[in-house]
């Protein structure tokens, strides 16, 4: 927990000293946050916006269209009103090969570089020349003292180059590229001091529900000990009220995000597909127990877009009888003036990876 891996785009960058924006591009919307510390361990939300994208417009963490992308960005930012142009972007994590690979401890910092590039070259099926590498000491090894635990991460360099240019394109200065994943699991911190005893020796499911897949992270004790992707998201109840009531995706989209649906939307198309997806989250569960020593956990913690549905949080603690949180890693923060606290309620659970991005602004390394 805690490690940050981001492509060496600007070396000389120190987050520290200057404002950096969170930006998220999703399958389905474009999500900005900016932190600001307050007092010695806290922070405090400046500002946040997020904007729908076109349909396909990022299509499997590609970006399809360009040129909607960085409009989408474009307003996003002019929506924030704010002067700071330093954004920490994310790779979905389908882009990014990531490794924890085990190196001698004690090496220079020019050995160490050296060391990791002759593993990856084991462990890429590219060559060095085409990808963004980038690693991360994560600490001693657990069963080898003399030894380092090192997260090897490594993304061919058009797919990073492509989201750089959405930033440029947007006026925007791309200074950290981090993967999606990880970003998420900063932020999950931020929510695991929430839990009793902040989450010691309990198994904790973080499901991440979004537009087209819905992902399973397994964490205890600050270590990811499972994960999982399927097909799930979202865009299924948007096409559902498309054909239901005749709109475009776009209306669809729009009129689910709004709740100005016609009567009836929420027996006939809401409740069924919130049922479905707590059969989905305990389907997931299951893979998780038939694939390990562990038969139950403790917590789940629902984010993504689809966590933004009212009472989805019963559904689910219903049918897992497992207790069920909605993510707010904004919880303990304090709120400008210039953040509506019900509205960043309601949108909390889709800031994940946006957040954990923004935190990368106090990242010493």
């Amino acid at each position: 927990m805690g490690v940050w891996v981001g492509f060496d785009i600007s070396a000389l960058f120190n987050p520290k000293a200057r404002p950096l924006l969170g930006l998220d591009i999703s399958s389905s919307a474009v999500k900005m946050v900016e932190l600001a510390a307050n007092g010695r361990d806290g922070y405090r939300v400046e500002r946040y916006a997020i904007e729908v994208l076109p349909k396909d417009a990022v299509s499997d963490g590609n970006i399809a269209s360009l040129e909607g992308v960085v409009d989408c960005v474009r307003r996003a930012w002019r929506r924030l009103n704010t002067s700071t142009r330093n954004v920490a972007m994310a790779l979905p994590a389908s882009a990014v090969i990531t490794k924890k690979i085990i190196v001698p401890a004690g090496l220079r910092d020019d050995e160490l570089e050296a060391q990791v590039e002759a593993e990856a070259n084991q462990y890429i099926p590219f060559a060095i020349d085409e990808v963004n590498l980038d690693f991360q000491v994560i600490g001693p090894s657990p069963s080898l003292p003399d030894e380092l635990e090192v997260l090897l991460a490594a993304s061919k360099k058009e797919r990073v180059e492509d989201y750089m240019a959405v930033a440029d394109a947007a006026g925007l200065k791309a200074v950290v590229i981090d993967v999606q994943s990880l970003a998420t699991l900063a932020a999950y911190e931020l929510i695991e001091r929430q839990l009793h005893d902040a989450g010691r020796d309990q198994v904790v499911a973080l499901i991440d529900a979004g537009a087209n897949v819905m992902d399973l992270t397994v964490m205890r004790n600050g270590q990811q000990i499972y994960a999982r992707e399927q097909v799930f998201g979202g865009a299924q109840l948007t096409q559902e009220i498309c054909r239901h009531y005749g709109m475009s995706f776009e209306e669809a989209e729009a009129a689910k995000r709004a709740g100005n649906l016609p009567e009836g939307y929420a027996t006939e198309l809401l409740n069924p597909f919130m049922e479905n997806l707590a059969l989905e989250v305990s389907r997931t569960l299951q893979f998780f127990f038939t694939s390990t020593q562990f038969n139950q956990v403790d917590h789940i913690v629902l984010a993504g877009g689809c966590a933004v549905i009212p009472g989805i949080d019963e559904v689910v603690a219903t049918r897992t009888q497992v207790n069920t949180l909605i993510a707010n890693p904004f919880a303990s923060m304090v709120l400008s003036k210039e953040v509506r606290a019900r509205n960043l309620l309601a949108d909390s659970s889709s800031l994940m990876v946006a957040c954990g991005l923004a935190l990368r602004r106090f990242d010493p390394s």
